[in-house]
């Protein structure tokens, strides 16, 4: 397990969106980012998480911000949910196959229950670690924190 330390360069990544677009973590330098990690698509507690980072999306553009939710579901999964949440606008990353690498690589990856945390990673315009929480699977992340975090 890595532990993530702020002020570190985070490490690349390359993920499949629920629209089949390519998102390759550093060709965002130059924006700040929100990696949202969720267990599981399909789950009450991810839905709201979802629709936390969807209700706030104008917030995260003015702050030059992008957010992601995270999970190891199928690209094909992630947009059949997108669309029953009606999210427009927020992206979900799929870190399905290798399963779960990304959190795996990020230290982020529950083992015992074969899915990620929920987990909030922040990283700054330069692509360096700003902010890393780990919460409770059944709670939410504060999204002031998560915007505090944004703005230092």
């Amino acid at each position: 397990m890595n532990e993530l330390k702020p002020g570190e360069v985070i490490s690349d990544f390359t993920l499949y969106d629920q629209n089949l677009n390519e998102v390759h973590l550093h060709d965002l330098k130059g924006k700040k980012i929100l990696l949202a990690f969720h267990p599981l698509a399909w789950t009450r507690g991810c839905a709201k998480h979802m629709q936390l980072l969807e209700d706030n999306f104008e917030r995260f553009q003015a702050a030059n911000a992008l957010a992601f939710g995270i999970s190891i579901d199928s690209v094909h999964s992630k947009k059949a949910w997108a669309r029953e949440l009606g999210i427009e606008n927020t992206l979900f990353l799929a870190d399905f196959w290798p399963h779960g690498q990304v959190a795996r690589m990020y230290g982020m990856f529950d083992e015992d229950r074969g899915v990620s945390q929920r987990a909030s990673i922040v990283v700054g315009e330069d692509m360096k670690i700003r902010f890393v929480k780990v919460y409770e699977t059944r709670s939410l992340p504060d999204i002031e924190e998560i915007f505090d975090a944004l703005r230092d």
